[in-house]
């Protein structure tokens, strides 16, 4: 089963990209963010003509988060959990099952926290909260599960070009890598370093001051896998290429293999 995740930074302005992606990559399930549209206006039908069923939970011009998938999605849920309040459509989770397994996902849209000296950095640290609780729960399910998204979170230095520039932001302050290192603690992978020790690979690249073309990238696209996904991982990967297309997003996709 081949799982991607994907922020795509409007699915409106860039379908005509985003729909490329999938008849080449061909992705099992695909993890979407940043839609940037209401779940009545997704453009389905585009995607159900290649095969795929849709589950959204949108957002009129901000966040929005799906999963595709060529089998049934199953077991949906909408939102991450506590906090009653919170409308931001940052989280999705379903199954998505073959014949003989099921592997449980979530397309996640962390907060980007900046500016980290206001109430976002906040809010994004208090999401991280409630995302540990969950993954908790859905852990203790023992079955092959996969967080997998825009965490807008930079790991190590060894995930950005320069990460003296970086110290500051909401992305790389050390509360936000420590809230990650939280969650992975609990018995998660990270797909792509499980598969690649190379540093300085990136997910992202900004519009501005030519940040593609000098390769000024940072990495902040995960897929975090359970023990029992884990365990089946085959391969993980970044089709960096895609950045390179008409009308691309800054996001690129990531995806890994499971022996499902």
């Amino acid at each position: 089963m081949k799982i991607a995740t994907f922020n795509v930074n409007s699915i409106k302005a860039r379908i005509d990209t985003i729909l490329t992606w999938f008849k080449q990559a061909a992705p099992d399930v695909a993890l979407l963010q940043e839609i940037k549209c209401e779940a009545n206006a997704f453009p389905r039908l585009e995607f159900e003509a290649l095969g795929y069923n849709c589950a959204v939970l949108g957002q009129k011009s901000y966040n929005g988060v799906a999963i595709i998938a060529k089998n049934r999605i199953e077991d949906v849920r909408e939102g991450l959990p506590g906090d009653d309040v919170d409308d931001h459509a940052r989280y999705i989770e379903g199954v998505v099952s073959t014949e003989t397994a099921a592997v449980r996902v979530a397309s996640i849209y962390l907060p980007n926290g900046n500016p980290a000296d206001t109430d976002k950095f906040t809010y994004k640290l208090k999401w991280m909260d409630r995302l540990i609780a969950h993954a908790t729960e859905l852990r203790d399910y023992e079955e092959a599960l996969v967080l997998g998204g825009d965490y807008n979170v930079i790991p190590t230095a060894h995930d950005v070009f320069d990460p003296t520039l970086w110290t500051n932001d909401a992305l790389f302050r050390i509360e936000t890598r420590r809230q990650l290192r939280r969650l992975i603690n609990l018995g998660f992978t990270d797909a792509f370093r499980a598969c690649n020790a190379e540093p300085h690979q990136y997910t992202f690249w900004d519009y501005q001051a030519g940040a593609w073309q000098k390769n000024n990238g940072i990495r902040i696209d995960h897929l975090l896998l359970s023990p029992q996904a884990a365990d089946r991982l085959k391969t993980c990967a970044v089709d960096k290429h895609v950045r390179a297309w008409e009308k691309p997003s800054d996001h690129v996709p990531v995806w890994c293999e499971l022996e499902i």
